[in-house]
Order: structure tokens, then C-alpha cells, then sequence
């Protein structure tokens, strides 16, 4: 059985001299594992469309218990990120967030909008880089099932106060005057952050990166996005850890 779908590389692991095996978020399948033979070679058509971050256009073989790349077609390589490593290592976050939240076999080309739009705003500069961090993130655990309370505080119903906070562990805002956690770690939101973060999970796609915000309140965002996401998974992703040693 033969696949044909487009998506993007991300992870890569030489295999013999010549062979690679690759990890593709791809459109139509979710995440999937598949071996490029000969791919390593320069001289071979795959080196180039089968290399991390490559996105490109895949015709896949499907047999009983792994996937072999046929031909692969590169259609972008969003090569200004590998000319700053805090752009690359940040695009390498957003690659781990795929393998970590994308499940197999299943429709994700929300998934794939949202990487490659992100990477193409890095690359590109276009956008401030936490705040693709913050919608990537948060976008991509809504879309995963973990769609945070952000409508009303969990205990009066108010919709916004000068102050609110957002308690990971409960995926849920609270005012100042509810908020009565004990040692719960939350995050402090300003009206700026939390319309963002509001914004990020509600808007449909083609509005999602349509928005500005303040750098505190982008601080502010990023923060609440990145504890959310650590409490889902349980632990914080290598290369989230690796982003935050040279930022």
C-alpha cells in the first residue's frame, strides 16, 4: 500500500553507512517512522528532502510493520534557522512537541499548519520567537485534548479582573479574589496575556497569528503556556531545557 502526503521531518537517525530513519509529522498519517534508503548519499534524490526540518512531498510504502520513503519531493528547507542556533534549537522544541503530541495514523494537518507556520514566522523573523513558543505550544495542547478553562474564573464566573491567575494543575483561571490554592503554582495573567492566551485556543486557524501583544504580557504568556505544558507531559522536554540555557 502505497501513501502520498506531504509533511516534515523531525528527527533523523543514520542508519548503516547510507540509510536513514526518520520521524515525519506528516498530514494525512499524524507522526511516523520511516526508512529513506540510501539517503545519506549526496548523490541520492532523498539526501536533501529527508533531512530534519526538510518539509516535503512523500510517497510512502505501508507494509505490515514499517513504512519505507519511495520518493521524496523537498519543498522547503527553512534554512535561515540553521544560521542561529537559538532560532534552530527553538525549531527543534517545536519538532519534540510533534513527536510528544501528535498521535499515529490519524488525520493532524492542524498540527502541521501550525509547525510549519511557526517555522516559516522564525525563519523569516516576522513574528517575536515567544510568542510562536506560546501559540505553538498552547495551540498544539488544545488541539490534543487539553483545551485549558479560559472562559470565566473557576469560582465566581467572572469573565476578566486588572489581575487573574492561571493554575496549570487545574487547566483553569481564577480573580484575585477566588484564587485560594494554597501552594498551587499558578501564573499572575494581565488582561493582555490572558486575551492572548484566549485568542490562541479559540480563533480559528487562519486568525491564529493575528495578534500583538506587550512584552510583559508576552512574558507573561509564555510562562503560563510553558508551565501548562510541562504539567501535561510531566516533564520538561530535552530540548525546551536546552532553549532556556542559551536564551
Amino acid at each position: 500500500m502505497y501513501i502520498k502526503t506531504d509533511g516534515i521531518i523531525i528527527k533523523e537517525q543514520t542508519i548503516g553507512e547510507s540509510d536513514r530513519l526518520v520521524t515525519i509529522l506528516t498530514r494525512k498519517e499524524g507522526v511516523i517512522r520511516a526508512f529513506a534508503r540510501k539517503a545519506k548519499s549526496l548523490k541520492d534524490s532523498k539526501s536533501a528532502s529527508t533531512g530534519l526540518l526538510a518539509y516535503s512531498d512523500f510517497s510512502i510504502f505501508k507494509g505490515k510493520d514499517k513504512y519505507i520513503i519511495d520518493s521524496a519531493e523537498l519543498k522547503e528547507v527553512f534554512f535561515n534557522l540553521r544560521n542561529d542556533i537559538v532560532k534552530l534549537s527553538l525549531a527543534q522544541y517545536f519538532c519534540e512537541l510533534s513527536f510528544l503530541l501528535v498521535p499515529e495514523e490519524t488525520d493532524s494537518e492542524e498540527y502541521l499548519r501550525i509547525v510549519l507556520n511557526s517555522l516559516h514566522f522564525l525563519s523569516e523573523s516576522k513574528k517575536p520567537p515567544l510568542m510562536l513558543k506560546a501559540v505553538t505550544e498552547l495551540r498544539m495542547l488544545a488541539i490534543s485534548g487539553y483545551m485549558p478553562d479560559l472562559i470565566a474564573c473557576k469560582g465566581c464566573s467572572c469573565y476578566e479582573n486588572e489581575v487573574m491567575y492561571f493554575v496549570p494543575s487545574t487547566a483553569a483561571i481564577y480573580c484575585k479574589d477566588c484564587f485560594n490554592l494554597g501552594d498551587a503554582p499558578s501564573v499572575k495573567l494581565s488582561p493582555g496575556a490572558l486575551t492572548a492566551m484566549r485568542h490562541i485556543c479559540y480563533v480559528d486557524f487562519p486568525r491564529l497569528y493575528s495578534f500583538s501583544i506587550p512584552d510583559e504580557a508576552l512574558k507573561e504568556l509564555s510562562e503560563a503556556t510553558e508551565k501548562y505544558l510541562v504539567q501535561v507531559l510531566g516533564r520538561i522536554p530535552q530540548t525546551l531545557d536546552f532553549y532556556k540555557m542559551i536564551v
